[in-house]
């Protein structure tokens, strides 16, 4: 397992690399820059100041800059906001954003799994039902429009929750936002769970234990649970890499003092520092996850040998 482990390690290499120079490449070459606004700026102010970013110097020039001091560690400046680094902006909204996330993503998984159990069991039965149009509200309600309406309805209408903002901790801010966020990932666990349990409760192993007179409870947790998470397994990486990209859209619409405030602000106003720092942290958390994930289905599933 350690073996694999570093293979999977090297092969992460080349993969982030051809991200970042894909990334690179199509924000600097797409239309607009960091001082392009409403009001132009005089040549000479601009002049100096793509000089002191380095802007000037030839493209091939700038990206080999950047590797260089992403290399050491240093994301480098934001261009937009003043006074500040990337790395400084990412160490202020990255907490909120990945408390955010991994709470949504915990509290989803487990709703998801036991939902998909219980409508698996009662197939065709009111659970079973329930759960399909859950998944179905879930999956076609984008999360910006899902926001909006809880907004609405639970913030302004019935005023049950805060509508917007946050204070140091006042659980009732993160309702609404981790509900957008967790909906659709509950959605999509359950219905995994749904068909892999419906597959797995129909095998020849499963029929010989109930046969037995085992009970359907003990037969759930000894036989049929581990195998029916396979699929949902393999799922949880990019769920909860979806989760985390997802919540820089929730945070600014719920205003929250996340990442999201300022990746939104630097992509409108082509601040290439804090964009790209933002898409590096984000593809590293997501290779991360991709080799946990790996790493956890060879220990569900003992068919899986790595050469």
């Amino acid at each position: 397992m350690l073996n694999y482990t570093f293979r999977r390690l090297l092969t992460a290499i080349p993969v982030a690399f051809i991200a970042i120079t894909v990334c690179f490449f199509i924000l600097r070459l797409a239309p607009g820059g960091p001082f392009d606004g409403e009001r132009a700026l005089p040549a000479e102010i601009l002049r100096n100041l793509r000089a002191h970013y380095s802007l000037d110097q030839p493209l091939i020039v700038q990206y080999w800059m950047y590797v260089s001091s992403l290399l050491q560690g240093d994301f480098g400046p934001s261009m937009v906001i003043q006074d500040f680094t990337v790395s400084e902006l990412l160490a202020i909204g990255l907490p909120f954003s990945l408390m955010l996330g991994f709470t949504a993503f915990v509290l989803a998984t487990g709703i998801g799994i036991i939902a998909g159990m219980v409508a698996a069991v009662r197939q065709n039965q009111w659970p079973d039902y329930v759960l399909v149009l859950t998944v179905m509200l879930g999956i076609i309600i984008p999360n910006f429009l899902m926001a909006n309406l809880l907004q609405l309805a639970f913030g302004v209408y019935l005023d049950w929750f805060p509508a917007g903002g946050f204070v140091n901790g006042s659980i009732h801010h993160l309702v609404l936002p981790i509900t957008v966020l967790a909906w659709p990932h509950a959605a999509r666990v359950s219905r995994l769970m749904r068909g892999s349990m419906i597959e797995v409760l129909g095998t020849n192993y499963v029929r010989t234990a109930k046969s037995k007179g085992i009970g359907e409870r003990l037969v759930l947790v000894r036989h049929a649970i581990k195998p029916a998470l396979i699929p949902v397994v393999s799922y949880l990486g990019p769920g909860l890499s979806y989760l985390l990209t997802g919540s820089l859209v929730v945070e600014q619409i719920f205003s929250l003092p996340g990442i999201g405030k300022y990746f939104i602000t630097a992509a409108l106003n082509r601040d290439y520092g804090l964009v790209l720092g933002t898409t590096v942290l984000y593809m590293g958390i997501i290779i991360a996850l991709n080799l946990l994930v790996d790493l956890v289905y060879a220990w569900l599933d003992p068919k899986v040998r790595y050469r």
